[in-house]
């Protein structure tokens, strides 16, 4: 595997204003790339839902997990439904930095929180894109760099990070805070690991792709025999990064433990939702269900789904995925694959784990440019196309 922190500056600041302008400018085609690609997504779905008489505002703004976080923004926490056949769904599922945003920013600009939540979630999505370039550049050269931002815009869940839900801003956090990792900026890795911690239940991948990260570079340290305090010195950073990274994840959940008298809390509210962990007994069982019956077709796809995204998560650590990639992507699979509850929504859950892009990104660096852009714009117009086929369903994303 690749060093951890490859050409690492330990304590170079994350926000050197000149350095930042230089790296936008290279970053620009990645950009441009992902915005064409999203545009691309939002016509098709704009075109599809006048069709079937619907609102591509409202699909995109007002539907699902989006009237959620709204609320949240609108009236704080407490809002709970007691459904007929016994489950409790409560807003304290929702982790709260994406309806403080929209709160924040409707306060200060003339937006519903519906529509501050687009514009985060938008604006987000571009900072994720900088940072997937940044990334694969670091790991690639310039052309994975923008293979990435643009594979990443295409997956056929895409449309998510248009919508004004948390996966675009959580990638966005996790994205920046690998990256920090990556270049030896631990104080700021622990800065973004929080947020994003804040953002998602998934934000322990990010805190876990630090820790191992650290540990293991302490530990190599030991091996060279670089140890106690000397090891720390040679990685400024190290421990508050270190200290700091948990810090909005298990706040969340230590308020909701505090707020629902049990320690267990968000485990209880998970449970009141169907959701949870259960090692992917349901999943498997519902896959399985699938393949026996008249649904052979699409189980069969979905199993041959699981299987690439298994096999570019393998493919990448066995082309030497750096440390903190590879944890992330791992445990994002992981939790995805392993959760019980809602199975449609299994692919969004999967769209924050960009590593598992980066084989292909790789390849496609390798490739003719012609060839290499005619295969993302396919991808582009199968994930445009499925995007507002899926939005315009009944079931949430």
């Amino acid at each position: 595997m690749n060093d951890l922190a490859s050409a690492a500056v330990p304590g170079r600041p994350l926000c050197d204003v000149p350095a930042a302008r230089a790296a936008l400018r290279r970053a620009a085609p990645a950009l441009a790339a992902f915005a064409a690609i999203r545009l691309l997504g939002l016509v098709v779905l704009g075109v599809w839902s006048t069709v079937n008489g619907k609102d591509w505002h409202t699909l995109l703004a007002a539907r699902w997990d989006a009237l959620w976080y709204t609320r949240v923004a609108e009236q704080g926490y407490g809002f709970t439904v007691r459904l007929p056949h016994g489950a409790v769904h409560s807003d304290l599922a929702f982790f709260p930095l994406l309806p403080s945003l929209e709160r924040g920013l409707s306060a200060v600009v003339p937006l519903s929180p519906a529509d501050a939540g687009l514009m985060v979630s938008w604006l987000a999505s571009l900072a994720a894109a900088w940072a997937l370039y940044a990334t694969g550049e670091r790991l690639h050269g310039h052309r994975a760099g923008v293979a990435l931002a643009a594979l990443w815009a295409a997956v056929p869940v895409g449309i998510v990070q248009s919508m004004a839900y948390s996966e675009s801003l959580f990638t966005a956090l996790a994205a920046w805070a690998l990256y920090a990792v990556l270049t030896g900026r631990w104080v700021w890795a622990g800065v973004l690991a929080s947020l994003a911690g804040l953002t998602r239940p998934v934000g322990a991948a990010v805190v876990a792709a630090v820790w191992v990260t650290a540990a293991v570079t302490l530990w190599r340290q030991r091996t060279g025999g670089v140890r106690g305090r000397a090891a720390l010195r040679a990685q400024p950073g190290l421990l508050p990064g270190v200290l700091l990274a948990p810090l909005g994840w298990c706040g969340y959940f230590l308020w909701v433990a505090a707020r629902q008298g049990s320690f267990t809390g968000y485990l209880d509210v998970q449970a009141g939702w169907g959701n949870g962990f259960d090692g992917g007994i349901a999943f498997t069982a519902f896959l399985g269900d699938l393949l026996s019956g008249p649904s052979f077709a699409a189980g069969l796809g979905l199993l041959l789904g699981v299987g690439l995204v298994i096999w570019l998560y393998l493919r990448g650590v066995r082309q030497g995925q750096p440390l903190p990639l590879a944890v992330y992507g791992g445990t994002v699979l992981l939790l995805a694959l392993t959760a019980k509850g809602y199975f449609g929504s299994k692919p969004r859950l999967m769209l924050p784990a960009y590593p598992l892009l980066l084989p292909l990104a790789a390849g496609l660096a390798r490739r003719h440019p012609v060839r290499a852009w005619l295969a993302v714009g396919l991808v582009a117009a199968g994930s445009a196309a499925y995007g507002a086929f899926w939005l315009n369903g009944s079931g949430p994303p």
